[in-house]
């Protein structure tokens, strides 16, 4: 393994084009702060995600967000420098600037400690007394108000130094939060205090500890209260700010560091991942080379890693979660607010938390969904009364839970306006998974079912029985307008049943009815189980097409013919990821999610690929997937890595994270599954330590694009089955398994025990069939090219399997003779077969468009652009 390092030759510009292009994030769940590296005036940004400050304009409409909670620079004598370097350690959770000056080397390290909540730099120059330098603090954006007199969005503070200690104090007066910061210097130099700041002279080394804090405490209070300025709950920050330093400086500077070390690569360092022929360098050559089409193993290794370094850093137990910037905000008022985004963006934050052994990072959005959890059922109530009144209860929680798609550390929203009730259970997955891999019973009693249980009391009652389906009304599919944006009279498209909704609806009960089962016979006769188990098979959540799609809308028929085409969310796929009902076992359903990501398309912003890249995943496409690496890094990617929206949203890291590790292991279908993905490219490599559902943590190495060797250590010492080509194949002889194919076999297992597979056979592979085409008349008559025989398949309608027509057909064709009439859709398949193993398979949908009806559409699309 090489080591993960993102090392630069110059410094970032201090602009905040150089904050959100180059700077270099570091962070500790507390507090975030941005390096820029620049010799002479070194800038270290501070964020804290409770210093929210919105404002209301002369509409009354709330607008704003974070804050930038300080500025601190440190100002060096030396100009022109020689052999500079900055970087960040992946590795070791720091960043670093050195250079020499006059044959002198000073070198730069900070750090953000989660053991101690403080930032640490350390500056040392390599001979006695050669280190001169002034730091000093500033508030940015004070001012009376943000736009207009009176909108509350003003901010307040002042800086003062004393001795060696440098603070800075102030007010948001929105919320009233108050804040304050503590720079301490420790040096063997000479300390002389400045306006502002502090000078160090004569010194061979110093160390700067920074802590900063706020008057909000995360509760339920903060949530339900009215009055904006008695939000803040929490006490004044000061006396646990000189605390915290005063800890900090009786350990010194190689005492916190090696803390911060502990514990950061306590998490880091369970995953690893590596690809063959893979060289450092700098990111500057990386990315361009990158970006010219050339193959960077080592910048794919760093771009997986640094989403888990990002994780890491911007989400702790104590802090606030991870928002769409993580913990990082240079701006007065922050891009869509420095939000927690409920339609897909908060979601996909914690998606590498469980798949790339990063469990602990959720909590702080357990904790934040504890906070609000009261004030989301008084949503819930108020939404059942205004959309359902039938199915309304009183009492409190009566109606469970729900959230919109904006949440802040200060409230909360509704569904409503672009998104259907659906973000409720989209967020309600994040705690299936939480114990899904970890297997906690605690979590699953005290985190897991509550949250689906309150869940399911919602969604159970925002549906409408039609014809014997349940469909929630209104439902809305996230951002999608009315005909697209081309088109559009700017309103959101509002309907009834739309795929968003019915399948995440269908997701959280098949969880709950699980977790039930799981938790004991003494819950079955409750009546939100019994009401979930009489709807759960009639939500009708995937259906298909004309095109042969997964749709999005109920009453589409060819695909795009309502909303964007070329939409960035893929919402009617969610199913498929992050839900797991769309999956191997329905071949059918996976072929038409194919055909809807293949129409939506790779045109899109950051976080948008990497939600493709992650159904790309599951689809077993490991090339397209690839494809959507490559567009992420060479355009949707910035010179710090950070993902590109535009502007700056941190979603595109994580997801990709959690996309490229879905790639090489998956174990949402009833198995795990090694490499499920790989692309052609990444021909040999192999990782270490990602989490299986189930509490398994898996290691595997290949070479040729063949898996040759898997290690699997059980956590809590449950079954499980194992799939991968070959596996059945050398296990037959071994009674401690049992077989269940060629590539899949079954096993117990033992607490903490290890099992390895070795001397796996290479992987198969059939030739693909070729030019499939249908004549439709009194029979279908279909026609391929293949030069193997070949299996054919038939799905009805919106079935999610295909049934098996004929096998070992040998001729190029074959006829079935279905009445076609009583069918809205046919979707035929081929799979070309030798010996046990069988090729994807090419398909076809055939529907009863008319002539009028295609040249309908066709006009359409072109009038959407």
């Amino acid at each position: 393994m090489g080591n993960l390092t993102m090392k630069y030759r110059t410094p970032a510009p201090d602009s905040a084009e150089g904050w959100e292009n180059e700077s270099l994030p570091i962070g500790n769940g507390y507090l975030g702060a941005n390096i820029f590296g620049i010799v002479n005036k070194e800038r270290i940004q501070l964020t804290h995600n409770a210093l929210v400050n919105p404002h209301y304009d002369e509409c009354g409409r709330m607008f704003g967000g974070l804050n930038n909670l300080a500025e601190i620079y440190i100002y060096f004598p030396c100009q022109e420098v020689d052999k500079y370097e900055r970087g960040l350690s992946l590795d070791e959770g720091f960043a670093y600037c050195n250079y020499y000056h006059k044959g002198i080397k000073f070198t730069r390290e900070y750090f953000a400690s989660y053991p101690d909540k403080v930032i640490v730099t350390h500056i040392e120059a390599d001979k006695k007394e050669p280190l001169n330098f002034k730091i000093v603090a500033e508030i940015p954006y004070i001012k009376e108000y943000a736009f207009k007199e009176g909108d509350g969005g003003g901010k307040s503070g002042s800086v003062w130094s004393l001795e060696d200690t440098i603070f800075f104090r102030g007010t948001l007066h929105f919320y009233n939060v108050l804040f304050e910061g503590l720079i301490k210097v420790i040096t063997d130099g000479v300390t002389v205090q400045c306006e502002n700041g502090i000078c160090i002279e004569n010194a061979t080394q110093a160390t700067i500890v920074i802590a900063a804090d706020t008057n909000y405490a995360l509760c339920e209070e903060v949530f339900l209260e009215q009055n904006r300025e008695k939000k803040t709950k929490g006490t004044d920050p000061h006396e646990s700010m000189m605390q915290l330093v005063s800890s900090a400086v009786k350990k010194g500077y190689q005492k916190l560091r090696e803390q911060h070390m502990q514990d950061y690569r306590k998490l880091f360092g369970r995953v690893k991942f590596s690809l063959d022929d893979s060289k450092e360098g700098y990111v500057e050559d990386l990315l361009c080379d990158y970006k010219s089409g050339k193959s960077v193993p080592y910048l794919e290794e760093l771009y997986f890693q640094y989403g888990r370094y990002l994780l890491i850093s911007s989400s702790r137990k104590g802090g606030l979660p991870a928002n769409l910037q993580g913990i990082w905000n240079c701006h007065d008022l922050s891009p869509w607010g420095s939000g927690y985004w409920h339609n897909i963006n908060v979601q996909m934050n914690y998606w590498p938390a469980f798949n790339t052994n990063l469990l602990e990072t959720f909590e702080p959005y357990v904790d934040y969904h504890q906070a609000y959890r009261s004030k989301a059922e008084e949503y819930a109530s108020e939404y059942i009364k205004e959309h359902n009144p039938k199915n309304f209860k009183e009492g409190k929680g009566a109606c469970g839970w729900t959230i919109g798609t904006a949440g802040y550390p200060y409230f909360i929203t509704a569904p409503g306006g672009h998104s259907g009730p659906g973000t409720g259970a989209l967020t309600s997955k994040l705690f299936w998974e939480a114990y899904a891999f970890s297997c906690d019973p605690q979590i699953l009693k005290e985190v897991t079912y509550p949250a689906l249980l309150g869940m399911s009391r919602f969604l159970t009652k925002t549906v409408k029985e039609y014809d014997g389906k349940y469909l929630v009304c209104p439902s809305a599919s996230p951002e999608q307008l009315n005909n697209g944006p081309y088109i559009s009279d700017g309103t959101f498209y509002r309907t009834v049943g739309c795929a968003f909704d019915q399948q995440l609806i269908y997701e959280n009960g098949k969880d709950l009815l699980t977790a039930t089962d799981l938790l004991g016979a003494d819950l079955e006769e409750k009546e939100d189980i019994v009401l979930q188990k009489q709807q759960i098979d009639k939500y009708s959540h995937v259906n298909v097409g004309w095109s042969g799609q997964i749709k999005e809308f109920l009453e589409e028929h060819f695909y795009g013919e309502i909303g964007e085409y070329h939409h960035r969310h893929i919402s009617h796929l969610m199913a498929l990821y992050p839900g797991t009902s769309i999956n191997a076992s329905t071949p059918a359903w996976m072929d038409a999610a194919r055909i809807s990501l293949e129409n939506r398309g790779n045109n899109t912003t950051g976080w948008a690929l990497a939600h493709r890249l992650n159904a790309w995943a599951r689809l077993g496409e490991g090339n397209k997937a690839y494809e959507v690496i490559r567009k992420l890094l060479s355009e949707k990617t910035m010179m710090n890595l950070w993902d590109l929206h535009p502007p700056f949203q941190i979603d595109g890291n994580f997801g990709a994270t959690a996309g490229i590790a879905e790639m090489l292991m998956q174990s949402h279908n009833d198995h795990i599954e090694i490499l499920p993905a790989l692309p052609d490219t990444w021909e040999s490599g192999s990782f270490e330590g990602l989490l299986a559902r189930g509490g398994f943590e898996i290691d595997a190495r290949w070479n040729g694009g063949s898996i040759t060797y898997i290690r699997i250590k059980s956590l809590c010492g449950n079954g499980v089955k194992i799939k991968c080509p070959g596996i059945g194949m050398i296990c037959r002889d071994d009674n401690r398994y049992q077989v269940l194919s060629d590539d899949l076999i079954q096993m117990d297992t033992v607490k903490d025990g290890c099992y390895l597979f070795e001397n796996l056979p290479p992987k198969e592979k059939v030739d693909e069939v070729e030019e499939l085409s249908i004549e439709v008349g009194k029979e279908m008559t279909l026609s391929w090219k293949s030069n193997n025989p070949v299996n054919v398949y038939r799905a009805i309608d919106s079935a999610s399997d295909y049934q098996l027509l004929a096998e070992d057909v040998i001729e190029n064709s074959y006829k079935d003779t279905i009445d076609f009439s009583k069918h809205e859709t046919i979707t035929y398949k081929v799979k070309a077969v030798r010996g046990t193993c069988e090729s994807k398979g090419i398909y076809k949908t055939i529907n009863h468009a008319t002539e009028l009806e295609i040249d309908r559409y066709e006009i359409l699309l072109k009038e959407k652009g």
